[in-house]
């Protein structure tokens, strides 16, 4: 919007006064403080340097140069070239005009948009999804929300790990141990336990490790048997994954789980060894160092005892078996052929980061010229925390399952609901409940800096005050009732002029401008939290303007304005936690 306009006419007097300066470098961004003014640009100190001038005396010829007295007030030169803007309200007030007319909602598609793959969530079949998925999932999802609402052409891909070494000992434990009763009411507990009992057994037992792995063996030559036994666990675990997925209003465009490349790994093998990146060592493949990066900064390479030593990455082990590493380079290999992406986006834990960083190296060695064509990023996050600060469990010390957790967030919030609104019909309640729970939290794992650790604090999430997710959904229901108990608006032909005076009025109005910032920053670097913490500066502004503006029974011109920026405020806030997978209630 107006950032926009002003950064566009800033670009063109820079050119015009250093033809040769980079004028990409050159940004309009928010002003960090408001008594600097509305938007700051602090460009020209490095335009100056690289020209060697002086950046307050070019600040002084490219102000001269500018002409934007239709939008902002005179133009401040700060320090050593700092430059502040300050709009003009009637600048604003036709901004907000515009959107009140639906030509937009502070923010634009992109000129350029790009084809993004995004890998995210991949939970494991025959087990249960815990607490700790919530995170790949929200972040991934909300990334993907975004982005496609900036235009951009989003391909989601939940990568389920739904082969391995695993299967033989769970297809040995449902031979020979399966409670038949237990897989009928909870199927998910019941492989579990499967699992468990026959992995302890393999540690104590040699035969039974040989008896795994016979199993597994099988399968994979496709013993009808051990293959009918293993779809089934997938379909159970799939019935598993649709209702948490659908409790968290979470979609997929496609769910290819790591069986799915099975048939192109042997080849993958052959042509990474034709080509002489991977070789045999000790009856095993792997890629080591082609010695192109410093020891430093090599992934294939490890220090032992002061000594670099060969840290390769395996794509074939000695039994023949392949691994994670074969299945993820011929899953590159398939997105490119397939959906021809700019960017692939993995969003997986930081502990991930050596294996992908392996992972993308291997891959350029692979394919130089398909990974010239696409950017592979690992989008890493940090761990979910008790109150000890280690990782949370139950009180028993248990993984939290997910199913529990989304559990206890909506009797929690029913409770809430019931203690606010004891009128409403328990059904009412109910929804609300569920509305406020599953926004609670995805909000809470959602705010902080992804690459963070955070502690998971029920009070602090459910709070009705504060950075959280009811917080911001209150004030949509606040906003959105003012526009209903207003009646029908005017048609947008008939709209008048829009006058922004007080104070209050004008802080909210800033705030929803910079609606397509936030927005355009969360998706470019793939950081939810931008959203969330604009969503709740914007809340707090219109909470303070609700209580200083009366809006219902005010006189025109300042009820149809006010009127106006409840209707705007209500519809960023919803917009805003759409891309963010959060409903809304018109009651709370």
């Amino acid at each position: 919007m107006l950032h926009a306009i002003l950064e566009k006419r800033l670009q063109l007097a820079v050119r015009s006064v250093c033809p040769d300066a980079d004028i990409a470098s050159v940004l309009v961004r928010p002003a960090v403080d408001p008594q600097f003014g509305d938007y700051q640009s602090n460009a020209l100190m490095a335009i100056g340097k690289t020209a060697k001038t002086n950046p307050r005396q070019l600040a002084v010829r490219v102000v001269a140069a500018l002409e934007i007295s239709d939008l902002c007030e005179p133009i401040e030169i700060a320090g050593p070239g700092f430059l502040n803007f300050r709009l003009r309200p009637a600048a604003i007030a036709d901004v907000l005009a515009d959107a009140a007319a639906g030509r937009h909602l502070f923010f634009t598609t992109t000129a350029r948009p790009r084809t993004i793959v995004i890998d995210f969530s991949a939970p494991n079949v025959a087990k249960p999804m815990h607490v700790g998925h919530i995170r790949s999932t929200g972040i991934g999802d909300a990334i993907a929300r975004t982005l496609r609402l900036l235009g951009h052409r989003v391909i989601t891909d939940n990568h389920i790990g739904d082969w391995g070494t695993q299967f033989g000992m769970l297809l040995l434990g449902w031979k020979t141990e399966l409670d038949a009763t237990a897989l009928k009411k909870d199927a998910i507990a019941e492989l579990e336990r499967l699992y468990r009992l026959i992995s302890a057994r393999c540690k104590e037992q040699p035969n039974q490790q040989e008896a795994a792995r016979a199993e597994l063996v099988l399968l994979q030559r496709g013993d009808p048997e051990n293959l009918a036994l293993w779809k089934e666990m997938i379909r159970l675990s799939q019935v598993q994954f649709d209702a948490i997925y659908g409790r968290l209003d979470i979609h997929f465009d496609y769910m290819l789980g790591e069986s799915f490349y099975n048939p192109w790994l042997a080849a993958t093998v052959a042509d990474l060894m034709t080509r002489g990146i991977a070789r045999e060592s000790e009856g095993a493949v792997g890629i080591f160092s082609d010695g192109s990066l410093p020891p430093k900064e090599d992934p294939f390479l490890v220090n032992k005892d002061g000594e670099w030593q060969a840290d390769p990455a395996l794509i074939r082990k000695s039994d023949g078996g392949f691994n994670y590493m074969t299945t993820d380079l011929a899953t590159i290999d398939y997105r490119l052929k397939t959906w021809s992406p700019d960017q692939v986006l993995y969003v997986v834990d930081d502990r991930q980061a050596p294996h992908f960083r392996k992972l993308f190296l291997a891959f350029a060695r692979w394919q130089p010229e398909a990974n010239r064509r696409v950017q592979l990023r690992h989008i890493g996050f940090g761990k979910i925390l008790g109150d000890d600060g280690k990782p949370f469990k139950t009180r028993s010390g248990d993984t939290v399952k997910l199913a529990d957790l989304l559990d206890e967030a909506e009797e929690r919030a029913f409770a809430v609901v019931t203690g606010k609104r004891p009128e409403l019909p328990e059904e009412e309640r109910r929804i609300i409940a569920g509305i406020v729970a599953i926004g609670s939290v995805k909000y809470q794992d959602l705010l902080p800096n992804r690459q963070s650790d955070y502690v998971f604090n029920w009070d602090k999430m459910l709070a009705l005050t504060g950075n959280t997710a009811p917080y911001v959904q209150y004030q949509y229901t606040r906003a959105s009732k003012v526009v209903r108990d207003a009646g029908p608006l005017p048609a947008a032909g008939a709209l008048p002029a829009l006058h922004l005076t007080d104070p209050a009025e004008l802080s909210l109005a800033r705030q929803l401008m910079d609606f397509g910032i936030a927005l355009e920053a969360t998706g470019e670097e793939c950081r939810p939290n931008y959203l969330c913490n604009y969503l709740s500066d914007l809340a707090g502004r219109y909470s303070r303007f609700y209580e200083a503006c009366p809006v219902l029974k005010a006189e025109e011109p300042q009820r149809h304005t006010r009127l106006t920026l409840c209707d705007l405020t209500a519809q960023v806030l919803k917009q805003g936690l759409t891309c963010l997978g959060i409903g809304t209630s018109d009651v709370m």
